[in-house]
């Protein structure tokens, strides 16, 4: 079995840049250790510790549209849909090792595991 590291999502709104193009699709990576305790030595966490979430995202997504970098600035300007739709795919990613969300069928109450794919819908 092999491990999957990295998570392609399409984010609600979009990161609209300087030019106005719009960057929907991109990639999570699964955070290290690292990638959580590094932020907390950053001063903006340490008079801020609501900018954890921004440093940590800018940290792991590898890629967003056609960007040629991910910092913390791109994180800040995301829509706040967008900035959600992050943190709960960080959140699911990281404790479960997956991008699935547990469902359950209307008509036959069924439950099964949907991978969330595009705008945190399945």
């Amino acid at each position: 079995m092999n491990l999957q590291t990295e998570f392609d999502f399409t984010l609600p709104h979009g990161y609209v840049d300087a030019e106005g193009n719009i960057h929907k699709a991109g990639v999570m990576r699964l955070a290290t250790a690292n990638d959580e305790i590094a932020p907390m030595k950053d001063p903006r966490v340490q008079s801020n510790p609501g900018y954890l979430a921004i440093v940590l995202l800018s940290r792991v997504v590898r890629r967003l549209g056609d960007l040629p970098q991910i910092n913390p600035r791109v994180i800040e300007e995301l829509f706040a849909a967008d900035f959600a739709f992050l943190e709960d795919m960080y959140r699911r990613i990281n404790t479960s090792g997956h991008n699935r969300i547990k469902v359950a069928c209307p008509e036959c109450n069924a439950n099964f595991d949907v991978e969330v794919q595009r705008s945190g819908e399945p």
